[in-house]
């Protein structure tokens, strides 16, 4: 067997996730700044989410392409996408701004998801779906939508774009409860899957 170079920790993807938890605390400050209604810290806290959610979308493509997929690359991607769209959910529902049933909706079904990701890890690789990378982008868009300081005849569109949200988050994640029961049944039965590689769930 052919040992494998082990993958520094030091690498552009984990720096990218470690960027977005740091500013997650950064993006909290600047939504609930001047009582979270005020015009400049609002399109503050969207720039700071925006930049936040870009990470998402290159650290584990970056990882992947160069070859620098770690261990704490697996997990702690996953946590840093729950953080920033939890805490910019739950920040909206205590600011008024959006429903507390939508964000307990997304939140029992991202953190359901990633204790699924974890509990089934060793047996296999559930890969990132088509569903699940559409499902976070759209939660990352109707989440900004919700940031900014948008006069009211834009509410329509947060409201399709957040409720689509909740339908993709819903679906993704009946889908992949039904694929780690998959992997789970197959390692059971001696074909273990490769090790898993990150990506939106």
């Amino acid at each position: 067997m052919i040992d494998r170079p082990q993958v520094s920790l030091y690498n552009l993807p984990n720096a990218l996730t470690v960027l977005r938890l740091i500013l997650v605390p950064v993006f909290l400050l600047a939504l609930f700044a001047q009582g979270g209604h005020d015009t400049t810290w609002r399109w503050i806290a969207f720039v700071i989410f925006a930049i936040a959610a870009i990470t998402d979308r290159y650290d584990g493509h970056i990882a992947r392409k160069r070859g620098q997929v770690t261990d704490f690359g697996k997990i702690a991607d996953p946590i840093a996408d729950k953080a920033l769209t939890g805490s910019a959910l739950v920040g909206l529902s205590m600011l008024g701004d959006l429903t507390w049933w939508i964000t307990i909706i997304i939140l029992v079904r991202e953190i359901g998801v990633t204790l699924l990701r974890f509990a089934v890890i060793r047996y296999g690789v559930i890969s990132a779906s088509p569903g699940g990378k559409a499902k976070t982008f759209v939660q990352f868009i109707a989440i900004g939508l919700y940031l900014m300081p948008l006069p009211a005849s834009f509410d329509w569109l947060r409201a399709v774009a957040m409720g689509l949200a909740v339908i993709l988050t819903v679906a993704t994640g009946i889908d992949y409860v039904v694929r780690a029961t998959a992997v789970y049944s197959r390692a059971k039965a001696g074909r273990v899957d490769g090790p898993p590689t990150p990506g939106s769930a």
